[in-house]
């Protein structure tokens, strides 16, 4: 039987006053992504320079990480601190602990128009 990788996440701006909730089936190049396109107006992340990870669950199908990003974009801004404080009760940003240091270097921020995956470049 085949594993597969999904996570839904939730991530904030430097201030901690946006928060956008993602799903992805590759959580350190998806935060990568983020933080390349901070300050693009064409997306609500890059926009209001949300990559700093506050929250994340594995999920190893699809559609229920799909039904539990759902499920988060509808709860009110309280419940979602409520949730993200009961996971990481300080709001410490979690990127770290995916890349070992943050932000990213360049050579690793290139990476993401290369076959390499960032995780591959880190460890």
């Amino acid at each position: 039987m085949n594993n597969y990788n999904f996570w839904v996440y939730i991530l904030t701006n430097p201030n901690k006053t946006v928060l956008y909730t993602g799903v992805t089936n590759n959580l350190p190049r998806r935060l990568l992504e983020h933080y390349k396109n901070r300050g693009s107006s064409t997306s609500f992340a890059g926009k209001y320079y949300c990559y700093y990870l506050l929250w994340y669950e594995w999920h190893q199908y699809v559609n229920n990480a799909i039904q539990k990003e759902k499920y988060i974009k509808d709860l009110s801004r309280q419940r979602k601190e409520d949730m993200i404080t009961e996971f990481n009760p300080s709001w410490k940003f979690l990127n770290e602990e995916l890349f070992g240091s943050w932000p990213p270097s360049e050579v690793i921020i290139a990476s993401l128009d290369g076959s390499e995956s960032p995780k591959d470049l880190i460890e």
